[in-house]
């Protein structure tokens, strides 16, 4: 689950972490002006949406006044907010404002779960406020890691190390040393699975701040933390996203015109391949899992048809305990009670996958025996 910087910085202040000063969050341009006032008349107003490259893309803005923090809310707030991440828009609905804050020097810290070491790490960089994984691209060795061991944790000596590792100057190390510890206990206390600071900077009055933070907590570790209840809402950077989720269903937004749907990750992901190879572009991944009813493929094909784009979808199933001739009732009493009006591709494999398609061949659904054959028809007729 992904929470908002504002929710983020509320989070790790708990643990001690030091953030700018926060006039509040504005859902209005009203709201916008009385925190700019909190805040002595000048102010910072950050779209929050889970994005990065906000600054370029106009999310971030100086208000010199109330009055003209109220006509940039009136901007912002609302806006279609496309980025690098996001080229479809992400839609402003909330500003954080920030007191304004000269910025002297930037670096970077942040922890996440490696799968390889099976142990989560910390990542230092001088190289703050951009993003880690062009530096990491560009600049390997402007990184320092760090694997933690989960028994012994992460001890004061190794933090310094990683500093030193990492350039960062050795009058701030004392000072990043507490920040990173502190951003190390608010990640195990939330269960979460990234924690970072973007950039962790040196202010012109030689403060050390928080002046951007991210925080995603794992889905798996909800169950022990509902006061993390208020923060489901518009946790997604994508409205279909949100949506999807709100109805349990495993979706990504890919931004292409080829609807998919499949059944496991490994299958899904290889269909979204042989699309792109019969030159498509994936719309989306969707993982419909161990069978396909009726109405998990309503569900799912209404998410998926949500997206404007989308002009032909392909389902890609493999029948294992889950026989091919009821995933083809499925999708066929599905999509009786629905209005499609793209073309849909459905390729079965395994048990009783030729009852299924011969099932299907009394449909307006177009049958394909494999996935690659799939992938070409339905590119042909999106056309």
């Amino acid at each position: 689950m992904k929470i908002h910087e504002y929710q983020a910085k509320e989070l790790l202040a708990r643990f001690g972490v030091v953030v700018p000063g926060n006039g509040g969050v504005a859902s209005t341009p009203g709201e916008a002006r009385a925190a700019v006032e909190k805040l002595g008349g000048r102010g910072v107003l950050k779209a929050q949406v889970h994005v990065g490259g906000r600054g370029k893309a106009g999310g971030i803005k100086i208000a010199n006044s109330p009055a003209e923090a109220e006509s940039l809310a009136s901007q912002m707030l609302g806006m279609l907010l496309k980025t690098h991440q996001a080229p479809q828009g992400v839609k402003v609905e909330k500003l954080l404002i920030e007191e304004p804050i000269q910025i002297e020097k930037e670096f970077y810290i942040g922890i996440v779960p490696d799968r390889n070491s099976q142990r989560n790490i910390l990542i230092v960089s001088a190289m703050g406020g951009m993003d880690i994984e062009a530096v990491a691209e560009e600049h390997p060795d402007a990184l320092a890691k760090l694997a933690i061991d989960p028994l012994l944790g992460l001890k004061d000596y190794q933090i310094r190390q990683a500093c030193y590792e990492a350039k960062l100057p050795v009058e701030v190390i004392g000072e990043a040393t507490k920040f990173i510890r502190q951003l190390y206990a608010a990640y195990i206390a939330t269960d979460a699975s990234l924690a970072e600071i973007n950039p962790l900077v040196v202010t012109a009055d030689n403060r050390l701040l928080a002046a951007d933070a991210k925080i995603q907590i794992d889905d798996n570790a909800l169950f022990r933390h509902p006061e993390f209840e208020a923060y489901k809402e518009g946790s997604e950077e994508d409205e279909i996203e949100a949506e999807a989720h709100r109805r349990g269903i495993q979706y990504v937004r890919l931004g292409g015109n080829i609807g998919v749907i499949g059944n496991g990750a490994g299958l899904v992901m290889g269909t979204l391949d042989e699309v792109s190879r019969a030159g498509g572009k994936p719309a989306n991944f969707l993982d419909i899992g161990g069978g396909a009813k009726a109405e998990v493929v309503r569900n799912s094909l209404e998410i998926v048809l949500m997206d404007p784009n989308v002009k032909g979808v392909l389902f890609n199933i493999f029948g294992g305990i889950t026989r091919g001739d009821e995933v083809a009732k499925g999708i066929i009493e599905a999509t009786k009670t629905m209005d499609i009006r793209v073309p849909l591709v459905v390729r079965l494999a395994g048990t009783r996958a030729k009852e299924g398609t011969d099932l299907l061949r009394t449909t307006n659904l177009v049958p394909a025996s494999t996935m690659q054959e799939a992938a070409a028809k339905i590119v042909v007729l999106a056309q």
